[in-house]
Order: structure tokens, then sequence, then C-alpha cells
């Protein structure tokens, strides 16, 4: 505002202090403009830091995700691609590979959410086609009402349309008290009492229901989840279950599966191939405390490979000792082809059986013989080693081709495409072998070869036979997680049991039924009294959920 010369005192002094506030008002606007500028500049520094920053951690999370989606695309050419892509990854078990993929997964989805909280403007990916869930699934209805508009309150409302959404909800497992009650009855002018009888159980005058026993045997037997634990998780829900109590009802579950077990491994048994294979089994020493060497031993049948329809199977047995006469007797009367690794209780056993009508055949795995040399191709410790490797993958390209085929086709294909680089392989182990050390890797697993010639070429003129005996290798995988988790068997009988409940509950698996719903039906029925003579209806194979 500006002073009008009339407006200004005639004395000095009045003046003089006029002018000096004027001064020191000119001074605190100059300086707070100053301070503005500053405050302005500040924030624009600040903004800028908050971009940068968050354009550096959008590339950090776009090269995470690039870098986590290559190493996926990697993984999947290892397990799915063409075998030259399969050659220079590897190394990885399924169980390993799924792991990896649930790792990078996790990775993926935090990196995604990192890039969504710093830039939610950013275009987001489509979202992928959903399947649906199970038509068999519990639906909650939630219907969520929009608030009336103040200008349509009292207006009659019509529906045009809606939008539906489904997602997945899950409820924790909880226990529930059966009770049952039969009363008593007496009717006049007439003697005696009148009760309905007790309904039958596995485990007479027990708390348990079959329904809780095939639960504790599942999660035992297929699932991994030893009885310590089961006790731990069921304690949360206020359960008080033993593991001691448990143990023993399980001891009961494996008494009255016993009978059918025994008659999968017959039906094993009357098979035209039957794979093999073992492995350890820790189980304490009785009185020592000590852990000993046990085994498991397994026998699948599986005719699916070469066009047959008989149901695929897989028993186990127990055993405190690895020798041929433990698989002798596990396969007693059998006379087909027994597939199998290289150890030498099968060479044995077939030794023994040649020369006679009824004499078994052994037919090789070249899985094993190319994981020696895999072994050696991974390491890029021998360029032989790689070659070889090389060389088998045409091998397994036929056998995709030819799963499910009639033996005659399979054997027509094998002698037209596989008989040729068979010879190839043991034409370049015999002209190599005499050129490198005899103590090496590399001779080991060309003696592996060449000692077990006739066993590995036996797929080549028989169209039953495998090239692997990865059937029986899938079946005994999950035991070998099981006693993992497990650390060993209790007891001698503890692996029976073992065996036992693992041969139905993994045979059940095999063909596609819910071991579970399996179970509960199957001990409902023989504490009914099921006939031993209608034994086969029981089998997993013959399982109708509706007769539940």
């Amino acid at each position: 505002m500006e002073t009008a010369a009339a407006d200004l005192p005639d004395d000095v002094d009045a003046l003089k202090a006029m002018v000096l506030a004027l001064t020191e008002k000119a001074a605190l606007l100059e300086n707070q403009a100053a301070r503005n500028e500053r405050h302005a500049a500040e924030r624009i520094a600040i903004s800028d830091s908050r971009a940068e920053a968050a354009e550096a951690r959008i590339k950090a999370a776009d090269e995470r995700i690039a870098t986590l989606t290559a190493i996926v695309k990697m993984l999947e050419r290892s397990r799915y691609g063409r075998s030259s892509e399969r050659l220079g990854i590897g190394g990885l078990s399924d169980e390993q590979c799924a792991f990896v993929f649930e790792e990078i997964e996790s990775g993926v989805a935090e990196a995604v959410a990192d890039l969504e909280a710093v830039a939610p403007d950013r275009a987001r990916r489509a979202p992928r086609p959903r399947k649906g869930f199970a038509a068999h699934l519990e639906r909650v209805e939630q219907i969520i009402e929009p608030e009336v508009p103040e200008d349509c309150e009292g207006l009659d409302r019509l529906l045009i349309g809606e939008d539906v959404s489904e997602r997945l909800d899950v409820t924790p497992a909880k226990f529930r008290v059966i009770v049952t009650r039969r009363p008593k009855y007496a009717y006049r002018n007439h003697d005696g009492v009148f009760q309905a009888q007790a309904p039958a159980h596995i485990i007479e005058s027990g708390i348990p229901t079959e329904r809780l026993l095939a639960q504790v045997a599942v999660s035992k037997y297929a699932d991994g989840l030893p009885l310590y634990r089961q006790e731990t998780i069921y304690a949360r829900d206020g359960v008080e279950l033993s593991r001691a109590l448990m143990a023993q009802w399980m001891g009961k579950v494996g008494f009255e599966l016993q009978p059918l077990a025994d008659y999968v491994l017959e039906r094993i048994r009357q098979a035209e191939r039957v794979f093999a294979d073992e492995t350890s089994l820790p189980t304490l020493a009785p009185g020592s405390g000590k852990v000993r060497k046990a085994w498991l031993w397994a026998y699948a049948r599986d005719d699916r490979p070469y066009g047959g329809t008989a149901p695929p199977m897989v028993a186990y047995r127990f055993e405190d000792s690895r020798g041929s006469e433990c698989v002798a007797r596990h396969v007693a009367g059998f006379t087909g082809i027994l597939q199998v690794d290289g150890y030498s209780a099968y060479t044995k056993l077939a030794k023994a059986s040649a020369g006679a009508n009824d004499a078994m055949t052994l037919a090789g795995c070249w899985a094993h013989l190319r994981r020696r040399f895999y072994e050696l191709h991974i390491s890029g410790a021998s360029r032989l080693a790689s070659q070889t490797v090389a060389t088998m993958a045409g091998l397994w390209k036929v056998e995709d081709e030819i799963r499910g085929h009639s033996p005659v086709a399979r054997m027509a294909a094998r002698q037209d495409r596989s008989a040729a680089i068979v010879a190839d392989l043991f034409r370049l182990w015999e002209k190599e072998l005499p050129r490198i050390s005899g103590k090496s890797k590399l001779a080991e697993a060309i003696r592996y070869a060449t000692s077990r010639r006739a066993a590995l070429e036996h797929f080549l003129i028989d169209g039953r036979a495998e090239i692997d005996s990865n059937i029986v290798e899938r079946a005994i995988r999950p035991q070998t997680i099981i006693r993992k988790n497990s650390l060993f068997a209790g007891s001698e009988g503890g692996g029976r049991v073992w065996a036992t409940i693992a041969t139905m509950l993994q045979t059940a698996k095999m063909n596609g039924v819910d071991p579970l719903a399996w179970l509960q039906q199957t001990l409902e029925r023989i504490a009914k009294g099921w006939t031993i003579s209608r034994i086969d209806q029981l089998m997993p194979w013959n399982f109708s959920p509706d007769t539940l």
C-alpha cells in the first residue's frame, strides 16, 4: 500500500521510525520469500528422490520377475523339453523340481506385489481364466447390496444383472463326537427286554470311528505325517490322542488289512511283468535302543504301457535283510519278466531259475545305467559320458511314441529304431574301455552296462518289457519321504504294519482313488464281517464312493 505525502509525519523522529519499520517489514518479506523458495526446492528434491526410488524399485522388481521367469522356463525345458534340451540341466528329482517351482512362483508373486505397490497405475497382466471349482464343494453365498441413493429412496428397484465371483475358502478340520443311544424297551404282558445290537467297529469298545482310523493311517502312511506330529496337531483342537494310543490303533488296522495286502501281492505275481526295487528302512533294534538297517521291498504291476487292462498295484514287504532269499520268497511262483535295476540279488534269482520251463526273465533298467553316465556328464568330467547321454536320449524318444501300444507294435518299433542305437552304444563302450583307466568312474559305468547286456537288451525283443523300472521307483519314492519324516520304523512289527497299510494306500493312489474314502469304507465293511470270498470287491480298483 502506497503512503500519500500528506500522510507523512512532519516530525523527523517519527518519520525515521516509520522508515525503520518499513525497512524491517521488507526484510521480513524477503526472508519469508527465501524460505518459501528453499522449501519448494526441498519438496522438489524429495519428490525427485521418491521418483528415483520408485523407479529403482520398479526396475529391481522387473529384473527379479525376468530372472525368475527365465529360471522357470529353464526348469520346464529340463523336465518337459526335447531330450537335447534336457542334457545340460538336471540332477533334480521330481520332488526337488516341484519345490523349486513353488519357491520361484512365491518369488514372482512377491515381486509383482512390490511392483503394484510402487506403480498402482501401471498396466497389469490380464487375469488368467479360471477352470472353476469342483461341483461337490459347498457354496456359501454372500449378497452385497449397494446403498440406496438419496434421490432414489421410495422408488421401485429392478434387478438388471449381477457380477458373480467365486473364491476358495477353508474351514479347519474339526473333531466331533458320535453319540450312539440304544434305547431299551419292554412290552406290557410280554417277557423280555428289547434293544438294538451295538454297531460293530474295528476297535471294539474303543473311542475311534473307522473314519478317524482312516484319517490317522492316511496322514501317517500316505502323507508322511508321523504320529507325534499328529498328536500335536490334534491337541490344538483340545483333543488328547497320545501317539502310543494311535500306534495301537494302527497295529489293529494293519492286522485287518493284511489279507488284502497279501491278495495284492498274489495278483502281482500273476502278471506277465513285475517291477521290483528296495530301499533301506532304519529300525530300532530290540533292547539296545540303537538303529539297525532293515529293508522295504516293493513290487509293482502296471500293464497300461503295453495296452494291458489290469489295474495298477504295488505291494511292499518289510525285511531285515537285502538278500536274494527275500525276493525269492516274495515272488515265489512268478514266471514272467522281472524288471529291475542292477542289484545282484535279482541276478542271482534269475540264474537260479535258468533252464527251467517256467524260468524267470530279467529285464534291465536303462535309467539306472543312464544315471551313472549322467553324473559324469553334468560335472563335465567326460566327453564320452556326454556323448552316451545324448545318444541314449533317442531311446526314450521312441518309448514316448509307443507307450500304450500293443507288445507287437512296441517290439517292431524298437527293432526298427532302438536296436541300432543300443548296438552303437555297446560298440562305443567296448572300443573306449581299453583306453581309459580301469579304476575310473567311467570304466565302472561301462562295465556295469557290458556285464548286464542281456538284461538291458531284453526290451528290444519283448514288447511287454519297459526300458526302465521307473514305475516301481515312483511307487517306492513316497515311502522314502515318509521314512525321512518318521526317522525310522519303531520296530520290526511297526515295519510290517507300515508295509501293509502303505501297500493298500499307494495302490489306491495308483488307481486314482481317494485313499481316505477307500480306507474308511473298507474298515467299515470289515467291521461288519465282510467275507474273505469277496475280497476282490474290497480292492481299491473296485472302489465306488456311492456305497459309502
